[in-house]
């Protein structure tokens, strides 16, 4: 078992509720572990856009998910990553692929949804799904490729906003018989639904998605865990945030044909410390020491 798994298992064995931030590439997985945070939550929304510079619409293939993954994976490490795998990229067989290409990347847990392709983000609007005997074909497809049975198969039904709420119920109840480990019923629309949907499945890890400007009452951790989720996932925090940084920033060094010395950033020094530049040149020095 890697060491992320195993931290994973401890996690959602724990009592407290997990709050995952949203990384979408290396340095942002660092930066969320170094803060302190017990998983890190690599979201598609953000993959696409600082990846490709395009939007959540199924533009990014599977291998280049897969090698985001790997390099979240690594700079997070051993902090466990919980994975956005779209719609499995596919059929069955894709999305049994899709968990192989995850496992391999050192993740500690795969999401999958039932949306059609190419998907849409989880609060945009005009999604489409796909039936739910091919969901949870999907779902029991990734369930039985994985190496590792505790790398954990998290699934999501975007239901709610296509068919209603009691279809994405019905849906988590037919994704958990699939083998499901963890449930994540994407956009509920009030106190009362993400209530039910504790209550319906009561002991079982549950996901809540909390977007800024979403579909979904935007709630703190503590308050998530007395309702009865497990996990809370905060995607694009950080996207929205260091966006609305990089266009001040770059609108103001064009403006003043450099940047404004009282801009907040940290020194090229700290970026080589938070970065682990001192760290690597301490190990080539033993290594070099060593083959003396």
């Amino acid at each position: 078992m890697t060491n992320a798994i195993r931290v994973l298992s401890k996690l959602l064995n724990a009592p407290d509720i997990i709050l995952a931030p949203g990384a979408y590439d290396a340095l942002s997985a660092k930066l969320a572990a170094q803060a302190g945070a017990k998983a890190v939550y690599m979201t598609g929304f953000g993959v696409a856009g600082s990846t490709l510079g395009v939007p959540d619409i199924g533009l990014m293939s599977a291998t280049e998910m897969a090698d985001r993954a790997r390099a979240l994976a690594g700079a997070a490490a051993p902090v466990p990553v919980f994975a956005d795998g779209d719609n499995g990229h596919g059929g069955p067989l894709n999305a049994a692929r899709l968990t192989h290409l995850y496992e391999q990347a050192g993740v500690a847990c795969i999401q999958l949804e039932d949306q059609v392709f190419p998907k849409r983000c989880g609060h945009m609007e005009n999604k489409e799904i796909v039936p739910m005997g091919d969901a949870a074909a999907k779902i029991r497809a990734a369930v039985e490729a994985r190496d590792n049975p505790d790398f954990k198969v998290m699934a999501r039904t975007d239901a709610r906003a296509t068919d209603g709420f009691d279809e994405a119920l019905r849906r988590g109840e037919a994704f958990l018989k699939a083998g499901a480990d963890i449930l994540f019923i994407e956009a509920p629309r009030s106190m009362e639904e993400l209530e039910t949907v504790a209550a319906t499945f009561k002991g079982t890890p549950l996901v809540a998605n909390m977007v800024e400007d979403g579909k979904t009452p935007y709630l703190d951790g503590p308050t998530l865990q007395e309702i009865g989720y497990k996990i809370a996932i905060f995607p694009v925090s950080a996207l929205l945030s260091v966006t609305e940084r990089l266009q001040t920033l770059y609108a103001d060094m064009l403006a003043a044909n450099k940047l404004p010395i009282d801009t907040p950033r940290v020194t090229f020094q700290k970026y080589n410390e938070v970065i682990g530049l001192g760290d690597m040149l301490a190990e080539v020095a033993a290594l070099e020491g060593n083959e003396e």
